[in-house]
This record gives structure tokens, sequence and C-alpha cells, in this order.
């Protein structure tokens, strides 16, 4: 037996109207097409769902039977194209996304917000983790992007990279808001906030002081950069951090409260990458959002960069 979709369809027409002259003006076929495939279908059924007399139809218990099951059929045929059409649209589905610290305060969640505003439908997950916990997370295939410090490739893993260099943030009544270019000369036994030891920038920024013959004051050490946007505004120490950090500021700051960004150089490499599972297909809802995202990246070099031109 290989009933169709039009034939059950069909079918229901008939019984609702009681004519097959109206149903086959409401399914938008000849009359002769309806009556030859409710034949059919009586034929492959084996047994008959009208009575036939003076061209009326009576339909059978057995008729009345089916139709539950038509409908019952029909309508999970259209909750199948509902939730298909929504999941082409993005309307529906699930996105899982792990994020380094200096993402997860405002650029991230910013981001997240555009997306999830038009689609009612589609759930996320959005955590926090450092940058190593991250590309376990990614390789595991337990969530469905990372955006982290860039790591060292593994096949377990898919990444685009960023290679977004670091600014030199300072108080605005900072004598040094208003260079071009702060240098370690510049900053020559200032009191610095730097991230660990072990942390790229950390190493960098140490190695471009100790190139440059100057002392490298690190009062604070931190874990992240956040925080260090509040002891610089204090005055209590200046920072070399990751753009992610900076253009967070930027977008929660009015711009005549914010602190001063300036070019630091030489230049401090802050790599950021998109990580993606190595062995797992990407959905259109992490596609989409990745796209997004690629946009954002290339939005937030634009604005720092108009910053430090100013």
């Amino acid at each position: 037996m290989h009933l169709t979709l039009r034939q059950l369809a069909t079918f229901r027409e008939v019984m609702r109207s009681g004519s097959i002259s109206q149903a086959a003006r409401s399914v938008g076929r000849t009359q002769p097409a309806v009556s030859t495939m409710i034949q059919t279908l009586e034929d492959q059924l084996g047994f008959t769902l009208f009575l036939r007399s003076h061209g009326k139809l009576t339909p059978t218990p057995e008729a009345q039977f089916f139709l539950e099951e038509c409908d019952d059929i029909l309508e999970r045929v259209k909750r199948t194209e509902r939730t298909v059409e929504r999941i082409s649209t993005l309307q529906s589905g699930t996105l899982k996304i792990a994020c380094n610290p200096a993402a997860s305060s405002v650029f991230l969640p910013r981001l997240l917000t555009g997306f999830l505003k038009a689609r009612d439908g589609l759930d996320a997950s959005l955590i926090m983790r450092s940058s190593d916990v991250i590309e376990d997370l990614i390789a595991s295939q337990q969530f469905d992007l990372g955006f982290a410090d860039t790591p060292q490739p593994r096949k377990s893993i898919r990444q685009t990279d960023y290679d977004l260099e670091c600014v030199c943030i300072l108080s605005r009544d900072d004598p040094l808001s208003t260079a071009d270019v702060v240098t370690p000369m510049d900053l020559d036994g200032r009191p610095l906030a730097v991230l660990f030891d072990e942390h790229r920038t950390a190493t960098q920024t140490k190695a471009a002081f100790v190139e440059a013959g100057c002392h490298f004051n690190k009062r604070l050490e931190l874990r992240t950069f956040l925080p260090g946007l509040q002891f610089v505004a204090a005055g209590i120490c200046v920072m070399v951090c990751d753009m992610v950090t900076a253009y967070s500021h930027i977008l929660q700051t009015p711009e005549r409260e914010g602190l001063a960004i300036r070019r630091f150089r030489p230049r401090i490499s802050g790599g950021i990458s998109i990580l993606t599972p190595g062995y797992a297909t990407q959905s259109m809802v992490s596609r989409a959002f990745i796209t997004e995202l690629q946009v954002a990246i290339k939005q937030m070099q634009i604005e720092i960069y108009d910053t430090l031109e100013r």
C-alpha cells in the first residue's frame, strides 16, 4: 500500500464538502480526477469509503474512522512543514557559545542580543571560560562555537584567526592621552596592570620593555583585563590590553567619560579566534551567527582604529 498525502487531503476534502464537484474545486483538480483518486484509494485500502446513490455520496463508518487518521497525519505533516520553515529561517534551534572573559561582558552579549531579537524560537547558551577550557569544550563538541585566544592548531578544532593588536589604556587626564603612540620609554617605571606571567600578552609586553632597556613595573597582576579598566580610571596604573576589552569599554561608556585608548609600539599581538568542532557539521544557526561575528570583528577594528587616529 502506497498512500500519498494528496490522496489523503483529497479524501478529507470530499468528506468535508460531501461532494466530489465541490472537493474538486477546493483542491484545484477536475471532477473525474477526484473521482478516480477516491476509487483508487478505496482499492488500495480494500474497503468502501462512500456509498454512491443517485449522484450522492454517503460516507461509510469506515470512512469516518479513516478520516480521524487522515486528520492526524495531515496535521503532523503541517506541523513538520512549520518546523522545517522555522529551522530554515533560523527561527528554531539551539546555539551554544563559549567565550573568553574579554568578550563575555559586552562584545558577545551585545551581538547575541541582536541575533536573538527576531528569533523567538531560538534557544542559546553563553558561558564564560578561560581560553584553554574553551578549546577542550569545542574539541569535545560540547559547544557549537568558541571565541578565545588563538590556540595551537589541532585536528579536532576548526579555527578562524584574527591578529588583533593590543592598545594602551590610560586615564583621560594622563599626559600621554594625547600622544599618537605610546612606547615602553614613555612608560618607563610607571605602574602597569598586566595579565598573569604565562599569558602571551604579558610576555610580549615585558619583552618590549626589556628590549627598550626600560623598567617593567608590574604593580597589578590580573587574570583578565576587564577589572584593570577600573584601576586605570582611578589613576593607579596604565595597561596594554587586548582590543576586545578596549572595544567593550567604548561600547558601554560615553566618550567624554571614557578612558584614553592609544596605539602602543612595538606591536603587541592579541590573537583571537573563532573556534568550531573539527569533526562536526555546523548547524545553519551556528553558521549564521559566525557570519555576524565576523562582521562584528571587522567593525570593531574599524572603530578602534578610528579612535586611535583621533
